[in-house]
């Protein structure tokens, strides 16, 4: 005999965990970040036919303080990964990132200078969808993983240590301009100013010394 013989009829058992990812799964908030020809499959499928409002996620937010998914379509510029960065630590927790395309997940076509060779090299990543570009059917697949995800996800001090561990290597960000990258001796300069907290002016520098050259 079962403690299900022993209850009432209409009574769910479960877990404060299950049921805390259950509500987040069900409502998470993309943040609009298209990059490139991915985020004209991902507006597809927050359009009428697919209806995204099915999983509680058809209101794309604009502000990165009111979402909870990030969706990195497209691929990511040297340039455009700071910015990158900086909405993800606006981002409020809990947050998850979905790499859409084969172009954030690794580069793609483009394995030149100018383009981050994945999208984890600048944020911790919980879903790669590969694809150019994935189709919307592919895109509500993957978050619908995701969800899946979410539900075995653990709360409070483990989800703290959890985090902790994860994103740990997440957190220094490779933004050396490409101009240093390359260089030796600037790499070399600017891993100095790295260290002394005077790399953004070192960056300051460098843009005043370009616009002089124009």
């Amino acid at each position: 005999m079962g403690i299900e013989e022993k209850i009432p009829s209409g009574v769910l058992l479960t877990s404060v965990e299950k049921l805390v990812n259950w509500t987040r799964k069900s409502s998470l908030w993309p943040a609009t970040f298209g990059l490139a020809c991915c985020a004209i499959e991902m507006m597809a499928t927050g359009a009428a036919r697919y209806d995204l409002a099915r999983f509680g996620m058809e209101v794309f937010r604009a502000s990165p303080r009111q979402a909870d998914l990030m969706i990195v379509a497209g691929r990511v510029s040297q340039k455009m990964g700071p910015v990158l960065r900086q909405i993800y630590d606006q981002m409020p927790e809990p947050k998850w990132v979905l790499s859409m395309g084969v172009c954030a997940s690794s580069g793609g076509m483009f394995n030149n200078y100018a383009i981050v060779q994945g999208v984890d090299h600048i944020v911790p990543v919980d879903m790669y969808l590969p694809g150019c570009p994935p189709r919307p059917e592919m895109l509500i697949d993957a978050i619908l993983r995701l969800h899946d995800k979410i539900m075995a996800e653990p709360l409070g001090e483990r989800r703290r240590k959890m985090i902790a561990e994860s994103g740990e290597a997440a957190k220094r960000v490779g933004t050396i301009p490409s101009s240093y990258r390359y260089n030796k001796a600037k790499r070399r300069e600017w891993l100095a100013a790295e260290r002394e907290g005077t790399q953004e002016q070192l960056r300051i520098e460098k843009w005043m010394q370009e616009g002089a050259h124009k």
